[in-house]
């Protein structure tokens, strides 16, 4: 979120410290991701060590906290997994939220940048070893299952009728909200005809804004709020996408890609639903961000230009998923 929580940041960095067995000397408020409901901060300390602290309103779900560390202990080095506690377990109550606390990696994330050649490769390596992990059955017993039924659909029609009736959006749903909804249909189309396949273990928001590098270092993968059993496609969707990324694939980074992964067909109607389902998702969530009025102008105008952004796409009369 690029708005502060309202939380006192002293008491916060006290809590950390004494959760952690950390010396904070400082708590640095860093204004990234879209989910409002979480808060991220660099946690600075007195050995010079820092930290990734993100805190969310309610709680962190099993799954974020188990797939992580299974996956470090399957190999799978690529994976930021959250700090154990002293007494055991990871996660902190702080009052209506919950904290994780992280290793922090410099460089930032590639969503600007993009990937390197040699990290297009290890791209691909990485999720070919991801979706090759098998989970333990306590790891499935927590985890999502696919079953592509979307409940974007319903939202979009609950705030088109907000928005239409709104100062705010009532121009932009005048220009575009035919458009959206022939977008929802468009995801119910495609979950008609796509060929349930075999589940593997995905992350679910595999672009290169999750993805850390310092240089063209090694691949850091975090975010691990919403992994879920489903077919390769959903991870493969945001490879093969121009959605995500300032530097999307082309044929010469899908190759390294392929490199890396492995051989792979991905059927190209599940890649289709994923992209037009996170479309719809993300217009819902801006949607609703934008008619609660609770975020600041700066927010209120990033949400504005990421929703308008989907919007022109998928007004296009060439678009197709």
């Amino acid at each position: 979120m690029f708005d502060k929580p309202r939380v006192d940041q002293r008491l916060l960095a006290a809590e950390v410290a004494a959760a952690w067995a950390v010396d904070v000397t400082d708590l640095v408020f860093l204004p990234v991701g879209l989910d409002e409901s979480a808060w991220a901060y660099r946690v600075d300390t007195a050995t010079g060590e820092r930290y990734f602290l993100k805190m969310r309103r309610g709680e962190f779900t099993e799954a974020a906290v188990l797939l992580p560390r299974f996956l470090r202990a399957q190999g799978v080095r690529q994976v930021v997994a959250p700090i154990d506690l002293p007494e055991g377990g990871a996660g902190r109550g702080f009052g209506h939220y919950q904290l994780l606390l992280y290793p922090f990696h410099d460089g930032g994330s590639l969503w600007d940048r993009g990937l390197t050649d040699r990290q297009w490769v290890e791209y691909g390596e990485f999720l070919g070893r991801l979706h090759a992990v098998r989970p333990s059955a306590d790891l499935a017993g927590v985890l999502p299952v696919e079953t592509y039924r979307s409940n974007a659909g319903e939202r979009l029609r609950v705030l088109g009728k907000q928005a239409a009736a709104s100062e705010a959006l009532g121009a932009f749903w005048d220009r575009y909200g035919a458009a959206l909804h022939r977008l929802s249909a468009t995801v119910d189309e495609l979950a008609s005809r796509v060929t349930h396949a075999h589940h593997v273990i995905c992350h679910a928001d595999i672009h290169p804004g999750n993805l850390l590098a310092d240089g063209d270092g090694p691949l850091h993968v975090v975010d691990w709020d919403a992994p879920i059993l489903a077919p390769r496609e959903r991870d493969l969707m945001f490879v093969y996408s121009q959605d995500f990324g300032d530097h999307p694939v082309n044929a010469h980074r899908a190759e390294l890609f392929r490199r890396g992964y492995g051989p792979l067909e991905p059927d190209q109607t599940m890649l289709s639903y994923y992209r037009a389902e996170r479309q719809l998702d993300d217009v819902a969530a801006f949607l609703s961000s934008i008619l609660s009025r609770h975020s600041s102008p700066e927010s209120q105008a990033n949400d504005r230009h990421w929703l308008t952004r989907i919007a022109e796409t998928v007004a296009e009369t060439t678009y197709t998923p």
